[in-house]
């Protein structure tokens, strides 16, 4: 079994009132660790618009009734946030997972990679971009293959 390090460093942080855009009550960064550059960055941010967008926008919810039986309208909340800033992500992931010889796949990312747990480097580069004669990594054996059954089986007997 090999053993995967932990995930990245992450942080979460409430961002001061005074950097905030006027649309914005409240917003968090979800920041990861680079260790090439001894510094988090930013992956995600949320931020809490409140009605600010729903005014410009005229978006409007029907209330609960009053003691009148009318239902005030009233503008609607919003949130605002990036799902993922994906060029800071991978650069993440090849920061911390990186080893000599290519890049672990994080366990999590794993069924997603088709059970992938290591992606060698074709190349190597010496510190001056000259290509590096490297010797071929050793592939695994296959796997031998299953023998036919069920209908499958019947139909290559028949």
């Amino acid at each position: 079994m090999q053993l995967h390090p932990p995930p990245p460093p992450t942080r979460v942080i409430n961002i001061v009132s005074g950097a905030l855009n006027d649309a914005a009550a409240k917003k968090y960064d979800l920041e990861a660790w680079f260790p090439a550059s001894s510094t988090y960055r930013e992956l995600v941010s949320c931020s809490n618009c409140t009605d600010y967008q729903a005014r410009r926008l005229g978006i409007r919810l029907r209330g609960q009734q009053g003691p009148d039986g009318e239902s005030k309208k009233e503008f609607v909340h919003m949130l605002n946030g990036t799902l993922t800033a994906t060029e800071h992500t991978l650069c993440c992931l090849l920061e911390n997972y990186q080893t000599a010889d290519g890049v672990r796949v994080p366990e999590v990312l794993q069924p997603f990679m088709m059970g992938i747990d290591f992606i060698p480097f074709k190349k190597q580069y010496d510190a001056k971009g000259k290509l590096v004669n490297r010797p071929e990594p050793k592939k695994a054996a296959p796997a031998p293959a299953a023998a036919p059954s069920g209908e499958a089986a019947a139909m290559s007997t028949s």
